[in-house]
């Protein structure tokens, strides 16, 4: 058994001396390949830090190129950095600016909401106008039609007014021609009593004549005194020669006398007074035996009395009563067709207008 345990153990170590061959045979290979592998390395390290080093000198000077170009471009940069900040501040002035104008538009935008509200009210409107609008055409139409009978009325209507422009051609004339013998008359009366030297006035407008009253009567009395008849014994040929002309005579309508008297008593008293004194002054003028006869037919044809009481008093200048005065006759005259003349006056002076 000794011996079999030496065998094994000598076995053991010849096993061991041949691995261990093995094992330095095996390094001895490896590190011949790894020499190599490290030559060839270096080898390739070497060639390639050839070319790199010619890359990185031909980068070099693009480097260098690049560079100067680059400080082309910062100088470039900065005049461009300038411009932009020159820029900045236009911008942030156009950006003040621009909110102000975006304040604007919003209430723009408020009053156009506003318009349009309004607009759609006032579509409405409009609807209801066009309506409107629609019932008036048809009123239209039928205003037409009837504005054309009109105008064939109207047609008719000058042709009539032409002949009444003609007619009142006419009338105008007459009333010249009578207008300018009231002047006559008016201007031919002054005339004779102021040759007459008779106290009477005649109004410049009308022609009417009011005699001095303290010749006449009495208070309360419508007897005629004998100063009164007098007077009228001078007056009333005088008066009826310009009347009864032969140029004024065909234009005499009537003569009218006119009592009056003072304030004194009630109206129906005064009215019954004034027209007694009127009527005896008119009886008087028709008895006289100074008129010719035509005169007196004359006279009779055209002669009026008339009481008019107090109700036109003659006034002191501090607008009293004058009593005296009061107590008066008046001679108005009145040309044919007076009426018609005044109403012509007022249609000739509205067609003026």
């Amino acid at each position: 058994m000794a011996r079999k345990a030496y065998a094994r153990r000598r076995a053991g170590r010849i096993d061991a001396g041949s691995a261990w061959i093995s094992y330095s045979d095996m390094m001895a290979a490896l590190l011949l390949v790894f020499v190599l592998v490290l030559s060839y390395s270096v080898y390739q390290y070497f060639v390639m830090l050839e070319a790199k080093t010619m890359e990185l000198e031909e980068k070099g000077t693009l480097l260098s190129s690049q560079g100067q170009q680059l400080d082309d471009q910062q100088t470039q940069l900065a005049a461009q950095k300038a411009t932009l900040d020159a820029q900045q501040t236009t911008l942030n002035a156009q950006q003040a600016a621009l909110e102000a104008q975006q304040a604007e538009l919003q209430s723009a935008l408020a009053a156009i909401d506003e318009q349009k509200a309004l607009l759609t009210t006032q579509e409405s409107t409009i609807a209801a106008a066009q309506a409107e609008l629609s019932d008036k055409e048809i009123a239209l139409t039928a205003a037409q039609s009837a504005l054309a009978d009109q105008q064939v009325q109207l047609t008719a209507a000058t042709a009539l007014l032409e002949n009444q422009q003609t007619l009142l051609s006419d009338q105008q004339r007459k009333l010249d021609d009578l207008v300018g013998v009231r002047t006559k008359i008016i201007r031919d009366l002054s005339n004779a009593l102021a040759s007459a030297n008779l106290k009477a006035s005649v109004d410049s407008n009308t022609g009417d004549i009011m005699l001095d009253s303290s010749v006449f009567f009495d208070v309360g009395k419508f007897d005629i005194k004998e100063t009164g008849k007098s007077l009228l014994r001078e007056f009333i040929p005088l008066y009826l020669s310009v009347l009864l002309q032969d140029d004024y005579v065909d234009y005499l309508g009537e003569i009218i006398i006119e009592g009056h008297t003072d304030t004194q008593g009630s109206y129906l008293s005064n009215l019954a007074l004034s027209q007694d004194r009127a009527l005896s002054v008119a009886t008087f003028c028709l008895e006289m035996q100074s008129l010719s006869a035509q005169q007196q037919e004359m006279l009779r044809q055209v002669l009026t009395a008339k009481g008019r009481s107090y109700s036109d008093p003659v006034l002191t200048s501090d607008g009293k009563v004058d009593m005296d005065a009061s107590r008066r006759v008046e001679f108005k005259f009145r040309l044919k067709d007076s009426e018609m003349i005044d109403e012509m006056r007022a249609i000739l002076s509205i067609g003026e207008q």
